[in-house]
């Protein structure tokens, strides 16, 4: 295919006959817009990104964009988007999930997926809370705080995702707001061109079911990292930051600008694609390396 060929992604492209299903208010919709201004404004052709969604409400966004994608079972998003990013690395591959999703039933995933590097983009709606099952303890509520699974308070300390990315050597570690639609757009942007592992970590108001950590209590308290004349170099100074809690740092903390993703240490793909090789040829290579 030619590039006066391609069918590049736009809003218009984007368009879904059905209309998002989540309540009014929720910090979903600025996320999404985010989302799709980035998609657009990259300019990539539709048919080389796959999006990947988990179980949540942020999950329902399978349904409101028309891209090439897959709902993956709850927890089980990243390791389906590392795999179709193996198959065919030319693809841009995007995981959009929720916090419980991501850092409770996908930990484990997280936490692999970044240590091996793989080129993937991670986008978590973190709205401190389960939404989608109506308010019960996320792993980022914070400790304390009263929900329906936690009448007399959350036991746990709440995960934080930031610090852990950088423990586990995300090459591209970042955080929005989805209250500030133009500086997530640019975020995304930067994570999805990014080649490694990169979160997108999104505070994302759950108007319904989180009374604690609303618009307001964001709006006061966020403030933009690059605009402070911070520079994401330095992994002490990065950790750091993500202590801060009277005020809450959002914007890129972390790049490696010497990143290699994991496909790239793969011989058997510097030539062609692993959709490419016929599995006989794969076997036979296999059989051959193990007695060298």
């Amino acid at each position: 295919m030619t590039d006066n060929q391609h069918n590049y992604i736009s809003k218009a492209s984007l368009a879904s006959p059905y209309f998002p299903t989540w309540c009014p208010g929720c910090g979903n919709f600025g996320v999404w817009t985010a989302f799709k201004n980035a998609l657009s404004e990259l300019q990539i052709p539709e048919e080389q990104v796959v999006i990947v969604y988990g179980v949540g409400c942020s999950g329902n966004m399978a349904d409101f964009n028309r891209v090439y994608g897959f709902h993956a079972l709850h927890g089980r998003a990243i390791p389906n988007a590392v795999a179709i990013k193996l198959a065919n690395h030319r693809l841009k591959v995007v995981v959009v999930a929720g916090d419980g999703d991501t850092y409770g039933e996908g930990l484990n995933h997280f936490i692999s997926a970044m240590r091996g590097n793989h080129d993937i983009t991670l986008l978590v709606h973190d709205n401190q809370v389960y939404g989608l099952t109506t308010g019960q303890t996320a792993p980022t509520t914070e400790k304390g705080t009263k929900t329906k699974s936690t009448p007399f308070g959350a036991p746990e300390i709440q995960i934080n995702p930031i610090g852990l990315a950088l423990t586990c050597d995300a090459t591209y570690i970042a955080r929005g707001f989805a209250g500030d639609i133009r500086h997530l757009t640019s975020l995304i942007k930067q994570a999805i061109l990014h080649e490694g592992f990169s979160l997108v970590d999104m505070f994302q108001p759950c108007f319904t079911f989180n009374k604690h950590n609303t618009y307001h209590y964001f709006k006061e308290r966020v403030y933009n990292l690059q605009e402070q004349g911070f520079t994401a170099d330095n992994k002490v100074a990065a950790w750091e930051k993500t202590y801060e809690h009277d005020k809450l740092p959002i914007g890129l903390f972390y790049q490696d600008p010497h990143s290699v993703a994991f496909h790239k240490t793969l011989s058997q793909l510097d030539e062609k694609m692993l959709i490419e090789h016929s599995i006989e040829t794969i076997a036979m290579e296999k059989a051959v390396s193990a007695f060298r």
